[in-house]
């Protein structure tokens, strides 16, 4: 399979999970702006919604979509246990927290990447906070199901990541600051990172 994604991007969250699950993956840098792959191909030929991630199959059909992609991913292992089982309440609270984090979360960090005007960038920057003082206000354990590693981890830790770079200020969360330094630390998470480039 491969992982078409920008360094950083949100398909920074498949790439971690592949890499807790145990799937290699091969990757395929995107220029965002360009729309090109590092081979030099039209990247809309591959996601006509000129955005990553896109994970290409071994048969060549390609699977959009970050949250789709991860439980796709993590149903090739179940033995690794990184999505709760199907028709358990926690299952569908995967899906919630990931709806929420795709929605609430990652859309609005638009206006912060892609030249909003100051005040889109204020209104942006409101709008993530209170986003993730909902999040701060609910996370109960090491991760957001409780003390168990799961697929929406990685996309939280994905967009909260981006806070730094957008001049979000993190201080008043002190448990997703926590939550963040945890997950630096899974092995995962830093293999997915250091083949990015990002650490």
């Amino acid at each position: 399979m491969k992982l078409f994604y920008a360094p950083g991007a949100c398909s920074l969250s498949p790439h971690i999970v592949a890499c807790e699950a145990g799937i290699d993956l091969e990757l395929c840098k995107v220029d965002l702006k360009a729309k090109e792959t590092e081979t030099g191909g039209d990247y809309t030929q591959v996601n006509p919604k000129g955005y990553v991630p896109a994970l290409q199959l071994e048969g060549g059909e390609v699977l959009t979509e970050g949250p789709a992609i991860v439980q796709f991913l993590a149903e090739q292992k179940p033995e690794k246990k990184l999505a709760p089982e199907y028709g358990s309440l926690d299952h569908y609270r995967v899906l919630e927290w990931l709806n929420y984090i795709s929605t609430e979360i990652h859309k609005s960090f638009v206006p912060l990447f892609w030249d909003g005007s100051d005040d889109e960038k204020a209104a942006a920057k409101e709008k993530v906070g209170s986003a993730f003082q909902f999040v701060e206000d609910r996370l109960g354990g090491d991760y957001l199901l409780g003390d168990n590693f799961c697929i929406a981890d990685a996309y939280l830790f994905t967009v909260y990541n981006w806070c730094d770079k957008v001049g979000v200020d993190t201080d008043s969360w002190p448990k997703l600051k926590a939550f963040a330094e945890r997950m630096s630390q899974r092995e995962g998470v830093q293999k997915a990172m250091k083949a990015e480039g990002l650490i």
